[in-house]
């Protein structure tokens, strides 16, 4: 693992009993919410949330987290164990597919529009092809080629905190996407190189949304 260059290493913290240090114990509380399976309370989050975060890793640690999204209940509560996700159509890199296949270890973050707690689930995560699991996740008749099947091993609700430093939901703090280039913009400037002809690169944009209408499911 490599360090960025302009830390000075005499304050690189080391080990944990360091890091402690600088901070209050940790609240009784925030230890005694975390249980091993999902009671009423995280059910009801689950059913509200039409979006997630999946943090994986691959066999030799490389972290990725990939964004999941849907109508709220997508994810599937199967029992008061086990979640099941949907994988939906993307740009098939696989990524956080082919990571659960070599380390099952993964963190989800559950976000409600306009609220500002969300719900972590920690557990081990396989993948799935079973027909009689995946009919029940079919959008517009489309059913998924897989899914993420995860065994709940810890649960518990963030604190507001976050969200509210950040004024997510506030509309005073809602930014202007035209601000900065377009995705196939950036893409292109990122690869190919992006056209210079405005008539041409906003083709290519219109062409994308048309993509984004086609296979969403």
């Amino acid at each position: 693992m490599t360090k960025p260059d302009v830390l000075n290493t005499d304050f690189i913290l080391r080990d944990e009993a360091e890091l402690r240090q600088l901070f209050a114990p940790t609240h009784d509380t925030a230890i005694k919410k975390c249980l091993n399976y999902l009671d009423k309370h995280a059910r009801a989050f689950i059913e509200r949330s039409p979006f997630i975060c999946i943090g994986t890793q691959s066999s030799d640690g490389a972290a990725d987290v990939s964004p999941r999204g849907d109508p709220p209940g997508f994810v599937k509560v199967h029992d008061d164990r086990t979640l099941l996700i949907p994988d939906r159509p993307g740009n098939n890199r696989l990524d956080t597919l082919t990571n659960i296949m070599t380390n099952g270890h993964v963190g989800l973050l559950f976000i409600v529009p306009g609220f500002d707690d969300t719900l972590r689930v920690n557990g081990t995560a396989v993948i799935t092809r079973d027909p009689d699991l995946l009919v029940h996740m079919a959008v517009n008749d489309r059913t998924p080629t897989v899914a993420i099947a995860i065994s709940v091993d810890e649960v518990f609700i963030h604190c507001a905190k976050a969200f509210r430093r950040s004024k997510l939901w506030s509309p005073d703090a809602q930014q202007d996407r035209g601000d900065v280039p377009s995705l196939m913009n950036i893409i292109l400037d990122q690869t190919t190189g992006a056209p210079k002809d405005p008539e041409q690169l906003a083709k290519l944009d219109e062409d994308l949304e048309a993509e984004y209408r086609q296979t969403m499911y």
